[in-house]
């Protein structure tokens, strides 16, 4: 009888403002995709396909390009592994916590005025906090795989009769590993709100009002 009451006393501020900053995030994510498809270069992702396209094809017609074209790519990688290098440590920094549920949510629910400070709870945004990271990791491990690719295709000599390996095709696994890229920094970047979830439910909301805020100054071409 008392269940869902309880349930929501003690765990429901916390689900406000999950849903709020989810809220936040998709309301961003769907004026983004509706902007985007009016004119694709509007956003930096659409100026990065656009010139990682032209890039490809400007190699595959040089061939005395190639050894630029190599050392760009190894950058590309060396920045992925970085990147995926840092998610795995993080990986373990966040499993860490998991034992220590109950010592160190206490002590981080000081500044909680709201929201329920519940060893399962803690749980559950830890396990949140985790899949973030899992995320960016596959992500940033998909881009270092996908260049590897890219690094022997855009050497190929001459014109290929396969379209996989003409200069659109090989344009196309860059911009899949470009991709892949972002989506491991944008999970870096949801890890803040549910970081800041962590001592409390109107932190997450405020962090999360302040990371929509900074994507669209980052994803926003100046000119537009």
């Amino acid at each position: 009888m008392g269940g869902p009451e309880v349930w929501l006393r003690e765990f429901g501020v916390d689900a406000l403002a999950f849903l709020v900053s989810a809220c936040l995030v998709a309301a961003y994510y769907v004026m983004l995709l509706a902007r985007t498809r009016r004119d694709p270069t509007s956003s930096i992702h659409g100026v990065n396909e656009l010139a990682r396209g032209q890039w490809v094809k400007h190699v595959m017609a040089n061939p005395s390009k190639d050894v630029m074209a190599v050392q760009t790519l190894r950058n590309f990688i060396m920045g992925a592994s970085l990147m995926a290098t840092t998610a795995a440590f993080l990986i373990l920094g966040t499993l860490s916590l998991t034992g220590q549920a109950e010592s160190i949510g206490r002590s981080w629910h000081v500044s909680n005025l709201y929201g329920s400070s519940s060893p399962e709870l803690w749980i559950l945004k830890v396990l949140c906090l985790l899949a973030v990271f899992i995320v960016a990791f596959f992500a940033f491990a998909m881009a270092i795989r996908l260049a590897n690719h890219v690094v022997f295709m855009v050497n190929v000599p001459g014109p290929s009769s396969h379209p996989a390996l003409s200069p659109e095709g090989v344009a196309d696994r860059l911009n899949s590993a470009g991709r892949n890229f972002a989506t491991g920094m944008r999970a870096f970047f949801f890890a803040v709100p549910l970081v800041f979830w962590l001592f409390g439910p109107l932190f997450l909301v405020v962090a999360t009002a302040g990371l929509v805020f900074a994507l669209h100054r980052i994803d926003r071409i100046a000119s537009v």
